[in-house]
């Protein structure tokens, strides 16, 4: 089985063209569309609702109010393919349009995006640009973190198959789903550490670019590492200053720490 790779979303959006609208049944993971036609109508009906209580469910600056009309619209938005439609540092970083044909097929079949919206998605699925973070609290469903632990648990258990699973999601994010058991102690995070004058300290914005960059490199590589020692070895070999910080067991998955004394 190929790895899988977990990636967060990103708030940027890219604007989606007019036509092509969502179509809930097409998106991969088919196991989730039930529980993604809840979320997607408790969001539209929010922000069909009071606009003021929309924004302040969503976290929503005077700025970002349009995004609560654009959230209303979601049914008949136009859409991108969800490696098209995320922007942001570590979506410029891994730079999806730039890889070559074989590499942009193992980023196809690898790399799922966590989303407060959808659950998880796919790079080639089509989605409209909206604004529903992971931590936001919707009515009537509650917390969405807590809503996609359950309804995501099986279908993504199912997924990770005997796979092994690189968990680069935000803290957001890694609480929709938390991989167990075998899952767990074939998954691996990342830490990124940047060195300076022989002292550490932990990195956030070019903690993404960084994550961005490996998972570029990785998919280039055209490795298929099986397991976190795999995978170390292969980091080692794309020139990456690799650490093991803890062992994966049943509970905990592996983490890796990535030593960076340049910032870019």
């Amino acid at each position: 089985m190929p790895f899988l790779v977990l990636l967060p979303p990103s708030e940027g959006k890219a604007e989606a063209p007019a036509g092509a609208p969502l179509k809930l049944a097409e998106l991969s993971l088919p196991g989730l569309t039930e529980a993604r036609e809840r979320v997607l109508s408790a969001l539209v009906d929010l922000c069909r609702g009071d606009e003021d209580e929309a924004a302040a469910v969503l976290g929503l600056s005077k700025g970002l109010r349009g995004e609560v009309a654009r959230n209303a619209g979601l049914r008949t938005a136009g859409t991108l393919p969800a490696g098209e439609l995320y922007t942001g540092v570590l979506y410029d970083a891994l730079a999806l349009g730039k890889l070559d044909e074989a590499a942009h097929r193992r980023a196809e079949r690898s790399l799922l995006v966590f989303s407060g919206l959808w659950g998880a998605v796919r790079i080639g699925d089509r989605i409209p640009a909206y604004r529903c973070s992971g931590g936001v609290k919707l009515p009537p469903l509650g917390a969405l973190g807590a809503y996609w632990r359950r309804e995501s648990a099986e279908v993504l258990a199912r997924e990770a198959a005997d796979s092994l699973v690189l968990d680069l999601r935000s803290s957001a994010y890694a609480a929709s789903w938390k991989p167990v058991g075998e899952v767990a102690a074939r998954t691996a995070t990342v830490r990124v550490l940047h060195e300076k004058d022989g002292k550490r300290s932990v990195v956030s914005h070019f903690n993404k670019a960084t994550k961005g960059r490996l998972v570029r490199d990785l998919l280039n590589s055209g490795a298929e590492p099986a397991t976190p020692g795999e995978l170390f070895e292969v980091l080692l070999g794309l020139g990456y200053t690799v650490e093991l910080a803890a062992e994966g067991t049943a509970r905990k998955p592996w983490q890796l720490d990535v030593v960076v004394t340049e910032l870019h």
